[in-house]
């Protein structure tokens, strides 16, 4: 069942206990992020990786920090080197970690300590099933992510994968935090439509920003 959340954009939607949207909390940053963004795929350039179900993920992906998080047949994981090109993830620029910490802070969070982005780019008819975000190795932090470019509309669930659905549209600029009780809530993007951004087409960039304490090379 979905339950569409009206969107009426104060400055703090509530989706949970420990879960809000922040409207347009990266607004003002919002061009040097993508400007981040294009430096970091200069580097570790964006792929649709491998699942290990035998399928590729419909977004394509990269990241940057002390590991990014990677998946192909052998499972999910973070690692410390790129798999496409050997070398070692771009380092996480301090933009992304001050705005990490403020947004995490803004919803309630102190000490959020990231030192991981996963950078996901949406084209039309791109979309990321409810999953959990439980391969960090930890959950005492909270997760913070941030939207760019193109409207969507995220999915929040529960605990569990069988528990109710809304859904909220995030606009260019809007940030999610999401720890505590609700850290390891199911949560998703439905299928990207056709309209476009004046910034970046007909695409969408999200970055999500995390404290991971579990790494292979």
């Amino acid at each position: 069942m979905a339950l569409l959340l009206p969107d009426t954009r104060p400055s703090r939607m509530m989706l949970d206990d420990g879960a809000l949207v922040l409207p347009g909390f990266i607004t003002p940053e919002a061009t040097h992020l993508l400007r981040i963004i294009e430096q970091v795929a200069a580097f570790a350039p964006f792929r649709q990786m491998a699942t290990p179900g035998g399928g590729t993920m419909s977004a394509a992906m990269t990241g940057c920090g002390a590991a990014v998080w990677v998946t192909d047949h052998t499972g999910y994981r973070y690692t410390s080197h790129d798999p496409l090109t050997r070398e070692p993830w771009p380092a996480m620029p301090p933009l992304l970690a001050e705005l990490g910490e403020q947004a995490a802070q803004a919803a309630g969070f102190t000490g959020f300590t990231p030192n991981t982005a996963l950078l996901n780019r949406y084209a039309p008819g791109s979309r990321m099933g409810l999953h959990q975000d439980r391969d960090e190795g930890e959950c005492s932090q909270p997760v913070v992510s941030f939207s760019l470019g193109r409207s969507a509309i995220f999915q929040w669930g529960g605990a569990r994968r069988t528990d109710p659905v809304r859904t909220v549209i995030l606009h260019h600029g809007d940030a999610v935090v999401w720890g505590g009780p609700a850290r390891l809530f199911f949560h998703g993007i439905k299928p990207l439509g056709h309209e476009t951004h004046p910034l970046t087409g007909d695409l969408r960039y999200n970055i999500t920003l995390r404290y991971v304490a579990r790494t292979t090379h």
